[in-house]
């Protein structure tokens, strides 16, 4: 009489001693033109936020907007880089900080629980970006005004995918992968 035990062990294959166990490595190097033109589209995107954020009296540029274009620029193949992801887990990061603040007030520890739900609220939605948690964690501590902060940001957001997209046509790349 087998054991279920006995049964999975004499149906697994056993691994092979001479084959090498393969380990994930860092990234292959990018090539110089590659490096260029996202050092290049980053760059000239963040100073596109200033500038207008200069004529517009309101600061554009916050540091989770830079980690953004950071991984459009670098990673426009990945989920978090996706115009789902980077506007809307922006703005749902958003959302969270003001919802917190409404109920708590503004504060390191409204701060603390706005970056987390941000989390949550970003993989309900399916539209995981990192970055957007910091959103939420700046609205919390300086509840910033509603509609300015959330329509600055918006626009802010498609600015970093428009400058993802020209990146993109000029590198000869897809991007978007999917929008929404």
């Amino acid at each position: 009489m087998t054991t279920a035990a006995q049964t999975i062990e004499a149906t697994t294959p056993a691994p092979s001693a001479t084959a090498p166990v393969r380990r994930p490595g860092p990234p292959p190097r990018p090539r110089p033109l590659a490096v260029l033109v996202a050092t290049g589209t980053s760059t000239a995107a963040l100073l596109l936020l200033v500038a207008l954020g200069t004529v517009l009296h309101h600061p554009l540029l916050i540091p989770p907007l830079a980690a953004s274009m950071a991984l459009v620029a670098a990673s426009p193949d990945l989920p978090l880089s996706q115009p789902r992801s980077v506007i809307g887990g922006q703005l749902l990061s958003a959302l969270t900080g003001f919802a917190v603040v409404a109920v708590a007030g503004p504060g390191l520890w409204s701060a603390a629980v706005a970056g987390g739900l941000a989390l949550g609220a970003m993989m309900l939605a399916r539209a995981p970006h990192s970055p957007a948690a910091a959103t939420a964690v700046i609205v919390a501590l300086g509840s910033p005004p509603f509609w300015t902060f959330t329509g600055l940001l918006a626009a802010s957001c498609v600015l970093l995918v428009a400058a993802g997209r020209l990146m993109a046509r000029a590198t000869r790349r897809t991007y978007p992968v999917y929008w929404f």
